[in-house]
């Protein structure tokens, strides 16, 4: 087969390495900033993980303006009230430094500071008219890859999200220092890394717009996951196992934002929103029942990546490799001690029809999905992913 005209973004910089959050402001001055507006979370404040970058900033004559109240699934309010202070102390570029809720705000807020459109205006794909204010983005956990996507998800009602992607997110500059991730409890670890994995399995099947970057990039990521989540998770003081995990996550995410997810995501979202299940365990809960019923149209995809999550040699072909993956997959959710099935996680059953009702409103998503979704196979992966395997 010819190959397929494509097209791949990312962002222009990408400085890795540990203690590089402790001189942002080289790129502070590289960037024209001479008044940051730093955006991160009441937690990393409180674990004084936040001080030490301030304290750098403040010794290079840079007084930072920070924001420190984005929660979990940031709603509107959040991003508004981030934008009237930054507006208010006229701040002149927009710094990061948490996970995804962080830095998709700084994204949103760096856009509403630079230019004039109105929040409402802004979702959707490619309705960023202006510029926006110079952006660094620092994530603190090795996870969603928001610091190299064009996309910024905010919750906009009781149980709704919507997106805002445009090239104009992607940040002038991200920052990865795996000391800032060291303090992750498992958990978090646990999460945010299979949503990584996830990443990069969707990548790499999506229908669309998959390329040799990207499959390089996925492939390279789920590696550099696979082999470092258990000692990430076990032992979270391994600096090499976090600088790994810290590097997967950004590779995953250049993958995944331009070759889009799919099922697992469209199937995550309704988890997120009708049970406040953090994003990256909703993945992981969904994930086997999807690659299951994906297997028929991807097995020879899911097949290329089986040895690269198994870590071995797999034996057999198309169909005994994906089982492998599902399989390697499952045992690892299960060796990070995430809950196997949304029956212990606390879904009810009851609810399942209406999940899948709201799955079904993802059609951005789904449409990049391997194998078409229905409402009837929405409703038979949640139940799969309710009772468990077989």
């Amino acid at each position: 087969a010819s190959m397929q005209g494509f097209e791949f973004n990312t962002v222009g910089r990408i400085i890795n390495g540990s203690g590089s959050a402790l001189e942002l402001a080289n790129q502070c001055r590289q960037l024209g900033i001479s008044k940051p507006f730093l955006v991160t979370d009441p937690g990393l404040v409180a674990i004084g993980l936040v001080q030490p970058v301030l304290s750098a900033l403040e010794a290079e004559d840079l007084a930072a303006i920070i924001f420190d109240q984005v929660r979990e699934d940031p709603p509107e309010a959040t991003v508004l009230a981030a934008t009237e202070l930054g507006r208010s102390r006229a701040v002149d570029g927009v710094i990061a430094v948490g996970g995804g809720s962080s830095m998709d705000v700084a994204k949103v807020v760096a856009v509403l500071l630079g230019g004039a459109q109105p929040l409402a205006e802004l979702y959707g794909v490619g309705q960023v008219a202006g510029g926006r204010l110079p952006l660094v983005l620092v994530p603190t956990t090795a996870g969603t890859g928001s610091e190299v996507t064009p996309v910024a998800v905010i919750t906009t009602g009781e149980t709704t999200k919507a997106g805002v992607s445009s090239p104009v997110l992607l940040p002038d500059v991200a920052v990865l220092d795996a000391e800032l991730t060291l303090g992750l409890p498992p958990a978090v670890t646990a999460m945010t890394g299979v949503d990584a994995m996830v990443h990069a399995i969707e990548a790499y099947t999506s229908r669309h717009q998959k390329n040799p970057l990207s499959d390089n990039l996925a492939r390279q990521a789920l590696d550099l996951l696979a082999r470092n989540i258990r000692t990430a998770v076990h032992d979270g003081q391994n600096q090499q196992a976090r600088e790994n995990m810290l590097l997967g996550a950004c590779l995953a995410g250049q993958a995944f934002a331009n070759a889009p997810v799919a099922a697992v995501h469209a199937l995550a979202y309704p988890l997120g929103g009708h049970y406040h299940i953090p994003h990256g365990l909703s993945n992981s809960l969904v994930l086997p029942a999807v690659l299951d019923f994906n297997a028929p149209e991807a097995g020879e995809l899911y097949a290329e990546l089986a040895e690269i999550v198994t870590g071995e040699p797999v034996a057999g072909g198309v169909e005994a490799k994906t089982a492998a993956l599902i399989e390697a997959m499952r045992r690892l959710i299960d060796d990070v001690s995430l809950p196997a099935t949304l029956q212990l996680a606390g879904v009810e059953v009851s609810s399942l029809e209406m999940l899948a009702e709201d799955a079904m409103l993802q059609q951005r998503l789904l449409v990049n999905n391997p194998r078409e979704v229905a409402y009837e196979d929405a409703l038979a992966i949640y139940r799969a992913a309710y009772w468990g395997a077989a």
